[in-house]
């Protein structure tokens, strides 16, 4: 499951509290058999911004479970100095127990980049090189490094990652740059359906091809994530009510320029015939996974449904639905 947290003080309880209901989804995630809970990193915003630090709530996270992975979709590494990153997701690494799944990119908001002064245009050589210092001390006890942004030597990261030589890293590939760099790493992959029609995502999915090649890898033996925006009820036409619903909040505060633009039903009929969202009932949804399984390219699936101003008790159904009626048909 991945969470981009959305949230709206006129249906959302006070922060407080609100975290509490994203951790009794997780604690439910874990008993229902999810792998993995990811939480997405954004700054300053409503969209996203109360989660400003997934190694945070990823520590507060483990401390409730115990076998479920928690992973960062994605932590933005330009934005902050790769020491302090490394020794972050180093801890949440440390009191998961080994569960961390990190996921790494340079973020798609430009509010971020203009709040912390950092020039966007230099979020791609930023990353690159962040990714060499943080891989650098998780991987040596001792570790020197002297770029164009950031300069250190012989330093040590305390704790050090209990995953060796550090945690499962997974790459946005959201551009051709992205995932041919991610390939030539090793890393895998992770991509966003809901926000990029299938023929946008191919060429990414490409690059990171090539990259493995080169390596002398296939994607076989690597992991394509898709997260795909769903939303599951017993009778259909309440699941797709409650997603219309859910679709108006996420566009208007997804809208970061203030303006609101509406959506058509040929807008969504696309999404659901290609597997870009997935809305329904059971079957419905299950013809929606094969959808997706068509249009896109990825073997491994993150759903959300903590999305658009969803009330708890809601999603907490929809996970049960989704988990007991919609995932055994693809076991």
């Amino acid at each position: 499951m991945n969470l981009l947290p959305m949230y709206f003080p006129d249906i959302h309880p006070p922060f407080d509290r609100y975290f509490e209901e994203v951790l009794d989804e997780v604690c439910l995630a874990e008993e229902l058999g999810f792998e993995c809970y990811w939480f997405t990193e954004h700054h300053f915003l409503l969209y996203g911004g109360p989660i400003c630090n997934p190694a945070v709530f990823i520590s507060a996270a483990a401390a409730r479970t115990k076998k479920i992975k928690l992973g960062t979709a994605i932590s933005i590494v330009p934005l902050r100095h790769p020491l302090q990153t490394a020794e972050d997701y180093a801890m949440a690494d440390a009191i998961s127990g080994g569960r961390l799944e990190f996921g790494v990119g340079r973020g798609n908001v430009q509010i971020d980049y203009d709040t912390y002064r950092i020039d966007r245009d230099e979020s791609r050589p930023r990353f690159e090189e962040a990714m060499d210092a943080i891989l650098g001390v998780w991987s040596n006890e001792k570790y020197s490094h002297h770029g164009r942004y950031w300069e250190f030597d012989n330093v040590g990261v305390y704790p050090r990652p209990t995953q060796k030589p550090h945690p499962h890293l997974w790459v946005a590939g959201n551009s051709p740059e992205s995932g041919l760099w991610a390939g030539r790493h090793g890393f895998d992959l992770m991509q966003v359906a809901h926000v990029r029609p299938p023929e946008m995502l191919r060429p990414n999915v490409a690059a990171w091809k090539e990259g493995l090649a080169e390596r002398g890898e296939t994607p076989e033996q690597h992991n394509n994530q898709m997260l795909i925006r769903v939303w599951v009820d017993e009778n259909a036409d309440k699941a797709h009510e409650r997603a219309h619903y859910a679709l108006e909040r996420f566009r208007s505060l997804s809208n970061r320029d203030g303006r609101t633009t509406g959506w058509t039903q040929a807008d969504y009929d696309g999404m659901l015939a290609t597997g870009r969202s997935i809305f329904g009932d059971p079957e419905q949804c299950i013809q929606g996974v094969k959808n997706a399984l068509t249009n896109f390219e990825f073997d491994t699936m993150a759903v959300s449904l903590n999305w658009g101003g969803i009330p708890h008790d809601e999603v907490m159904r929809g996970m049960k639905l989704w988990a007991r009626e919609v995932v055994p048909a693809f076991q």
